[in-house]
């Protein structure tokens, strides 16, 4: 069952959204060689509480942690370490804040130091597939609509799409109907309604699409060992258009 969401329902979901991009906005400019992705764990666990929110990964289905962070080669759901992050690595951090009981969702990929120039361009090219997709995420629109827009934007620049892992309805919990593909048929599949909240996540590869699941049950990586990076939005159907939610409005600190 699909919750459509009040306008009072998204001014909520955009102040949790707001919160979440303002604690990627602090994580990038974290990142550096030498890091850890426990230290960014720790950091989110600690802005959380001081704005009042609730990490909603934590506790859910068994899960850890309030991040998921991958590195390299993992597409998603990794754990956070001790291990230090080197020059040259690829990073993607993933949360969902719940802020008075409003929830948003969004991943976002890092370039540790220097990258090489095939990591640039899986970065670039994953964030632009994102906003290929949002683009055609507007009332009467098709979900196949979003992830035809996302497949062949990926696939025309040499980059495989992950099948596994999709998009989602969000809100009043963390993963609600509908399924949303990074991948599709133009014209086909549920039609977008004013109301809707939905996470557009699109995971990217070097090489190939298909994955493999760490022995931990719940890390996903590629099978072939290729880089692999995710951008992730929260966003609302709206008669004007799509509404990023986890976006920031302006540049103002808190």
């Amino acid at each position: 069952m699909i919750q459509l969401k009040s306008q009072k329902e998204i001014a909520e979901m955009k102040k949790s959204g707001q919160l979440l991009a303002l604690a990627h906005k602090k994580i990038k400019s974290m990142i550096k060689p030498g890091i850890t992705t426990w230290e960014i764990e720790e950091f989110v666990n600690d802005f959380l509480e001081k704005h009042g929110a609730i990490p909603e990964e934590k506790g859910f289905e068994g899960y850890q942690f309030a991040t998921c962070a991958s590195v390299n080669d993992e597409i998603c759901h990794g754990f956070p370490n001790k291990k230090p992050l080197k020059n040259g690595d690829i990073v993607t951090i993933d949360m969902v804040v719940n802020l008075n009981g409003a929830l948003s969702d969004s991943a976002w990929s890092y370039g540790v130091g220097t990258i090489s120039d095939e990591a640039e361009h899986l970065l670039k090219t994953t964030e632009e597939a994102l906003y290929a997709g949002i683009k055609q995420s507007i009332v009467g629109n098709r979900l196949g609509d979003i992830g035809h827009a996302i497949q062949e934007y990926a696939e025309s620049r040499g980059l495989s799409v992950v099948r596994e892992f999709v998009g989602h309805g969000i809100g009043p919990t963390m993963h609600e109907d509908p399924p949303v593909a990074h991948y599709g048929r133009p014209g086909r599949g549920l039609r977008l309604r004013e109301g809707m909240t939905i996470t557009i996540e699109p995971m990217l590869n070097i090489g190939d699409w298909r994955s493999k699941i760490d022995a931990n049950g719940w890390t996903a990586r590629t099978i072939d060992g290729s880089l692999s990076a995710q951008y992730e939005h929260t966003l609302a159907i709206t008669k004007e258009g799509p509404e990023i939610l986890t976006a920031l409005d302006g540049d103002a600190e808190q």
